[in-house]
């Protein structure tokens, strides 16, 4: 008599599903059924593209994932008046701060992750109004409530690029600023230059030593995207400058960036035009349905092979 097969039959994920012993999406590096998979665990909430509808949903996402040190202002929709002031990085990586003069500085790269970064913000920021100066924390899952797209006006950010930490002690008297000195020196030293072109959105130059870079934070859905990165990768209409080369993209929170190297001393000035005249091209290839050529649908699987997901 036969034995029976002691592996079971499962079905197979449908067409974006995320099978239980894949990567979970939301960058853990846990599988996915030991995370938001897990039956009671962090399954409750997952948010694939959790900025949608946010001002500058692209400048957001490069703020919590790519850049070193920038901040932007945000303005309440209940109270306009209050100042509120988004930030890449707080110290200790807090989620938030209320300062001395009522200011709150509200954190994107934070430690804690509960699947939905739009609504940890809304949690944060809720309790920041209410806080005395002081650092505000997030421990635990902050359960249902608004997200900071509910919170926040639709006005688009303006995004300052500071050239390492000093805004973090900007507003401290010099008395006092010895005890953040330590804190500071080493996050500025963990700061790459970096700098956020004019010409475009969301696209931000950053020298790393041995090369510089270009990585811009892009709104299009993915297919699309692809397709039309594809056409102007064949077309060899996607070199920004002499030397440059288009290396591939990451993934972050739903949307995919774009990533040039570029030779060391290019610095973000000479970037500008190119910029200006790829985006150009790319919004006539976004627009272009024909079917794409064999040559397009080479260069288009080399493009997907070469995206890396952060979140």
């Amino acid at each position: 008599m036969a034995k029976k097969s002691r592996t079971k039959s499962r079905p197979a994920p449908t067409e974006g599903e995320v099978g239980p012993r894949q990567p979970c999406p939301c960058g853990s590096g846990k599988r996915y059924k030991a995370c938001h998979g897990a039956p009671g665990g962090a399954a409750a909430v997952y948010v694939g593209r959790p900025f949608e509808g946010l001002p500058s949903e692209c400048d957001v996402v490069a703020l919590r994932e790519l850049v070193p040190a920038a901040t932007a202002p945000l303005v309440l929709q209940a109270d306009p008046d209050r100042v509120v002031r988004l930030c890449t990085l707080l110290p200790m990586a807090s989620p938030a701060m209320v300062r001395d003069n009522g200011e709150i500085w509200l954190g994107l790269q934070v430690q804690h992750n509960f699947g939905d970064p739009a609504r940890d913000l809304g949690a944060v920021l809720e309790a920041a109004l209410v806080a005395e100066p002081g650092v505000v924390g997030l421990t635990d899952d902050p359960g249902a409530g608004p997200r900071l797209q509910d919170l926040v006006g639709s006005d688009p950010l303006t995004v300052t690029v500071h050239d390492g930490f000093g805004f973090w002690v900007a507003d401290v008297p010099e008395a006092d600023r010895p005890a953040a000195e330590a804190a500071l020196e080493q996050a500025n030293a963990a700061s790459n230059p970096t700098a956020r072109l004019t010409s475009v959105e969301a696209a931000y130059w950053t020298n790393v030593g041995t090369k510089e870079h270009l990585r811009w934070v892009m709104p299009e859905p993915e297919d699309d995207l692809l397709d039309a990165l594809a056409r102007l990768h064949a077309a060899g209409q996607d070199v920004l400058v002499e030397g440059s080369r288009f290396v591939g993209m990451f993934r972050a929170h739903g949307l995919l960036a774009p990533v040039w190297d570029l030779p060391v001393g290019t610095g973000p000035e000479a970037l500008e035009d190119p910029a200006a005249r790829f985006a150009k091209d790319l919004a006539a290839a976004l627009v272009d349905d024909s079917d794409l050529t064999t040559e397009e649908r080479s260069a288009r699987s080399g493009l997907a092979n070469r995206q890396v997901t952060l979140r």
